[in-house]
């Protein structure tokens, strides 16, 4: 189930909400403890007002709720609550048994018997989560991953405790992927938001529906992905998600927020992964993971995309493709010569690849210039620092920014500041989000013509999918 998380001050307000998500929900959880005190007191009359089943939990503050009386106070609430038809009821697995308990074992209410853990994952999780199940009917675990090793450890919850009813919930920004892939975990159902996320890491509802298809997931879907830190900005799963749904591929692509390479391989073996992009900072990093490399990804040094292959990984890019579309007619035709490119990271390494090899001559400027040195000797090319930016002025006709400045949270960065463009560059920022970054401003107010870096993403995405499928990327996806 995908269960909606409400969070409303009135239960008119709620139930209003469940009408406007009721497509890509099949539960609501009512925080009692969101609603107004006069609210709470009528908190019964909610389950007939909607038309789904719903979960009945009013949070304590040490749980992350907002319910801050004594436990004699808050039971009351519950046992009145309870006169209403709810589904479940959330209690926590350090409540001993009480009349509250009772009611709900009496009118036939499930319990969930949950656990909150904001400061990462205990070491008992395991016996934890079957204690709290042998309390009532369904367990909960609701806990903080903080590295791909600690959302393994959520993953393995569904081979360690089979047979047990329960809700895993990975929260932050670490546990995303246990929100979606939540079927892999064993667990019954998922939270969603439907604005703003009441727990941390809540994926809104819509999203988690049309755009993932999570309660469609099974053990037979393929699952893809995109690997980076930062990760989330990504619009990948934008692309390939409504591609696998046009042609009918059973399959799934989701973020994966990494911080240790190796980890996320164990991560993609036990997933049963088919491939996935890579992005910032790892492009380099999974090169020594790989058995087998294209061609493009010996002569760049960098990989932006990983398929499985028969008993090994296989590393391909993409990168120099996708960047080349927007503007292979400028070079073509001799609009573009000479080129800026600033930045010495992986995608600078497809990009000044794919330059020097349609003539164009490119001067890279980084902050550390051995790196910039490095890609200048194997792409026959000039280098320098970027504390020397200015001496470049009006001297090049297109400038190519593919460092992560300007990204979220440097959306007001430049790294070329005071650089002042003649207007006749082309202008190219390969950050897609957001769309309009400080480089690409600055170039817009002297008239140059500008390439965004949601064009390199689209292009280089759809030859990814055709390495990922086999097929084409539909036609009809990429008209909408």
């Amino acid at each position: 189930m995908i269960c909606l998380t409400l969070s409303g001050s009135t239960l008119m307000e709620n139930a209003e909400t469940i009408r406007s998500n009721r497509a890509y929900i099949d539960a609501a959880e009512l925080r009692v403890d969101y609603l107004n005190e006069d609210e709470q007191k009528k908190a019964s009359l909610f389950p007939a007002m909607v038309d789904i089943p719903v979960i009945l939990t009013l949070r304590r503050t040490i749980d992350g709720g907002r319910c801050g009386l004594s436990e004699r106070q808050r039971r009351s609430i519950l046992l009145s609550a309870l006169e209403g038809d709810f589904a479940y009821v959330d209690i926590e697995d350090d409540i001993k048994r009480s009349d509250v308990e009772d009611k709900a074992r009496e009118k036939g209410v499930k319990i969930i018997r949950s656990f909150h853990d904001f400061s990462g994952i205990p070491d008992d999780i395991y016996s934890r989560i079957y204690k709290a199940a042998e309390k009532g009917d369904i367990a909960k675990a609701a806990v903080t991953p903080h590295s791909v090793a600690d959302l393994l450890t959520l993953f393995h919850v569904s081979d360690e405790l089979k047979g047990i009813d329960k809700i895993i919930i990975g929260m932050g920004e670490w546990g995303v992927a246990s929100r979606i892939l939540y079927k892999r975990c064993g667990s019954m159902l998922t939270f969603a938001a439907s604005g703003t996320a009441v727990a941390p890491g809540q994926v809104n509802a819509r999203d988690l529906k049309l755009l993932y298809r999570a309660d469609r997931i099974s053990d037979r879907t393929a699952i893809y992905g995109v690997i980076g830190n930062p990760v989330y900005h990504s619009t990948s799963p934008q692309i390939h998600n409504p591609g696998f749904h046009a042609i009918n591929y059973d399959a799934v692509y989701l973020p994966f927020l990494v911080d240790n390479i190796r980890s996320f391989f164990a991560l993609a073996e036990y997933l049963k992964m088919r491939g996935f992009s890579v992005t910032i900072p790892f492009k380099t990093q999974v090169l020594m993971f790989l058995g087998r490399i294209s061609r493009e990804v010996k002569q760049i040094g960098s990989c932006n995309t990983v398929v499985r292959v028969p008993g090994m990984w296989k590393g391909y890019n993409t990168d120099y493709y996708g960047f080349l579309s927007p503007i292979v007619r400028d070079i073509e035709s001799g609009r573009i010569k000479s080129a800026l490119v600033i930045g010495a990271g992986g995608a600078s390494k497809a990009i000044v690849w794919a330059l020097r090899n349609r003539g164009v001559k490119v001067t890279i400027l980084n902050r550390t210039l051995s790196r910039a040195a490095d890609i200048a000797a194997l792409n026959f090319c000039e280098f320098d620092t970027l504390e020397n930016a200015k001496k470049y002025e009006g001297t090049v006709d297109l400038v190519v920014q593919t460092t992560s400045v300007g990204l979220y949270p440097d959306f007001d960065l430049n790294p070329i500041e005071g650089f002042r463009f003649t207007g006749r560059e082309i202008v190219y920022d390969i950050i897609y989000k957001p769309r309009m970054t400080k480089i690409l401003t600055e170039a817009e107010k002297a008239g140059c013509t500008l390439h965004f870096g949601e064009e390199m993403l689209l292009e280089q995405g759809k030859l990814q999918f055709e390495m990922f499928t086999g097929y084409h990327y539909p036609k009809s996806v990429s008209d909408e």
